[in-house]
């Protein structure tokens, strides 16, 4: 592989100043990274810059940057919610400096509901949406297609009945989880419609770790609307993609996105 020029690039989002870092290549189909929560753009463990570097290399210049208030950024933190100016600038400093055509986009968690909700009306070409968000459990325990899934894998596994046994479960929390379970199902949530039907009208590439909440409250959510969504399932629940294997997929699916007409 080509060694890789990276470079740190300030722009302006209203009042403030932004960080990008910009990994150059001469390929005019560029991607860029938009982080998730309060997460750098060098990703956990690392691995976002590691997926820019490895895209670059393959010819793809690859843009991240901190949103206001996280990272190297001024500013407030707006959340999710509130980052479609972030996004707008990142996206025309990106297009400014690597003289790019088009753009593929990759977020993780709130980052990919944020691509969902404003993407395709500032431009970007495709998406790659990885664990969409689609709000947090009124209750504050995962929502019931997590939780099915996490009693099924412990069901399975002989330690968990010793646990029970010797009394190292939560009882409350266990009793909790079941009355949920057994609880007459609620309405999908208003954000999650409209995250579903965003996703759903994209076109997006979505990709799910088969073994994290958000992923599994995504697919629920998406299952109860009838959503025409045929998603990439990752046998994984590092909801950050940070097992050994679980880079390699991601990026696989962002090839995919970048060699398809649609980009």
């Amino acid at each position: 592989m080509d060694r890789v020029t990276r470079r740190t690039i300030l722009f302006r989002c209203g009042d403030a100043t932004l960080v990008g870092t910009l990994d150059a290549a001469p390929g005019t189909c560029g991607v860029l990274i938009v982080s998730g929560g309060n997460e750098l753009r060098t990703g956990a463990h690392r691995g976002m810059a590691m997926l820019a570097a490895r895209l670059a290399a393959a010819g793809t210049p690859v843009f991240r940057y901190d949103r206001r208030g996280i990272g190297d950024s001024e500013g407030v933190d707006p959340g999710y919610a509130g980052a479609a100016p972030d996004l707008a600038a990142a996206l025309a400093t990106f297009r400014a400096e690597a003289a790019i055509t088009r753009v593929v986009a990759f977020g993780n968690c709130d980052a990919a509901t944020l691509l969902a909700l404003e993407g395709s009306a500032l431009g970007i070409d495709a998406l790659v949406l990885a664990n969409p968000w689609t709000g947090d459990e009124p209750d504050a325990l995962p929502a019931p297609a997590a939780i099915r899934a996490t009693y099924a894998a412990r069901l399975r596994d002989p330690a968990q009945w010793w646990r029970l046994a010797r009394g190292g479960v939560d009882l409350r929390k266990l009793a909790r989880g079941v009355t949920k379970l057994l609880r007459r199902r609620v309405p999908v949530s208003a954000l999650a419609k409209r995250v579903v039907r965003a996703v759903e009208a994209s076109g997006a590439t979505v990709v799910l770790a088969t073994g994290d909440a958000t992923a599994l409250a995504f697919e629920e959510a998406a299952r109860r609307l009838q959503a025409r969504i045929d998603p990439i399932r990752l046998d994984t629940d590092s909801h950050s993609f940070a097992r050994t294997g679980d880079l390699d997929a991601v990026e696989a699916a962002i090839r995919t996105a970048l060699s398809s007409p649609r980009a």
